[in-house]
Order: C-alpha cells, then structure tokens, then sequence
C-alpha cells in the first residue's frame, strides 16, 4: 500500500503498455473526443474505446471504512488485479460503511441517471444499485466511458449530499470497468449484477430488488424500458 491508502502496483505501467499492442487502436478523431483506449488511472487499468460494452463497478466512499481497515487491507495489497478486484467486490457484498444507497430516494436518484441518456449517449444493458456500490452493463456511443461515468457521480453526488445535508466526497474516486468479450462474457456480467441483491442477502429473487434491471426483463429475458424523452414530453416504448 502506498501513502495515498491504494494499494502498490507498479507492474500496471507494463500492462497497459502490453494490452495497446494488441487492442485496436483509436482514430485521430476519437482521440480528440476525449476516448482514452487502454490506459491507467490511480491504480488500475482501463480501456475506453467507441463501441465497447463495459461492465463498470463504482462505490460509495466509505466503503471501506478506516475503522475497519483489518478487514479489507490485505484485499487491497493482492497484486493480481483480476484477483485482487474480485475480493474488492466481494468486500463490498457485505455493505460496510453507512450504506447511503439504502435510502429508496438516494436509490432512485441514482438510477435515474443511468436512465437519462439510455438510447443516447449509451445503451444500457443491465444495473443494479445496492446500499453501498453499483453496477452498470452498458455499450458506449460517441461520449467516452470515463465522461459518461463521472457525469453519473458528479450530478448524483451533488444531489444526494444536497438530500443528507451533507458536504465531502460521496463517490470513492476510481471504478472498475472490464469489457465484454462476446455475448456469453455479456451474459454473465449481467446475471451477476441482477442477481447481486440476492448474493447479499438482501431479497430471495432478482426481480424482487426495486433498483435493479431485473424487474423490467420480460418472460422471454429482454430488457423492456422506456426511452428517454426531452422533459415534458411523453416516453416511446423501447425493447433491448
């Protein structure tokens, strides 16, 4: 662990260097639109690239609560990063921290905004909000991934502080993002995010967590949402 409370990884520089040589390339323009391909921030890797269906996992700050650091300190020095992020996220399946998602308002708030620009600026595939972390499945468009999720914290956080009266950070800073292989890989990034309420304890049946994806699937498993419309104007349905 370094100074900043992350954990060392000094080998990520000559990941991401190995990952560019393989991965496709971005053009001029994506480039200047902000789309970042294989590159590292903080302590872990990540590829944003037009087109890419990501699963992104992203937490509450006090997740990992100092009061608790015997817990979870050695997770954070496991030097495999598939490894080290699976024990990461199994850590927040057992919603330490005061868990400020658990409030329906705070829940909604933030699974709206992953509703906004459903259809526009991504297609959602699947989400889960639980007390203290989500999960999206989602396939970037033209606005780059890292945009598109620091929109989500910024505008949520802001409110949600605005709801509990409170100031300071309500996001931890980073996010885990892996991109989906092929539609199996797909398939089961999804289950494991509809099915994470249930993992936790925290219902018997996906369908049964009030802030998931899994309510809208229909008998046949497709996602049925309504597509986002401007303010004042009614939604079209819309199947995925």
């Amino acid at each position: 662990m370094n100074g900043s409370g992350l954990p060392h990884n000094p080998d990520l520089r000559e990941l991401i260097a190995g990952k560019r040589k393989w991965a496709s390339s971005l053009t001029v323009e994506q480039a200047k639109t902000g789309f970042k391909g294989w590159h590292e921030l903080a302590y872990l890797p990540h590829r944003d690239e037009p087109g890419l269906i990501q699963m992104v996992t992203f937490h509450v700050a006090d997740s990992f609560p100092a009061s608790l650091r015997s817990e979870w300190q050695a997770l954070m020095e496991i030097e495999e990063n598939d490894e080290r992020r699976k024990q990461l996220q199994a850590y927040l399946d057992k919603g330490r921290g005061e868990c400020p998602l658990r409030q329906p308002r705070l829940a909604r708030l933030v699974e709206g905004a992953f509703l906004f620009y459903h259809g526009t600026a991504y297609e959602l595939r699947a989400w889960v909000v639980t007390p203290n972390h989500v999960h999206v499945l989602f396939q970037a468009g033209d606005k780059p991934m890292g945009q598109v999720i620091g929109d989500w914290k910024e505008y949520t956080a802001r409110q949600a502080n605005k709801f509990l009266n409170r100031r300071g950070k309500f996001w931890a800073a980073d996010y885990w993002d892996t991109f989906m292989r092929n539609a199996k890989h797909e398939l089961q990034a999804r289950n494991y995010a509809e099915m994470n309420p249930v993992k936790a304890g925290l219902v018997r049946a996906a369908k049964d967590w009030a802030w998931s994806s899994a309510r809208f699937r229909d008998q046949h498993a497709r996602l049925v949402l309504e597509q986002p419309a401007e303010r004042g104007t009614s939604p079209a349905r819309s199947v995925t």
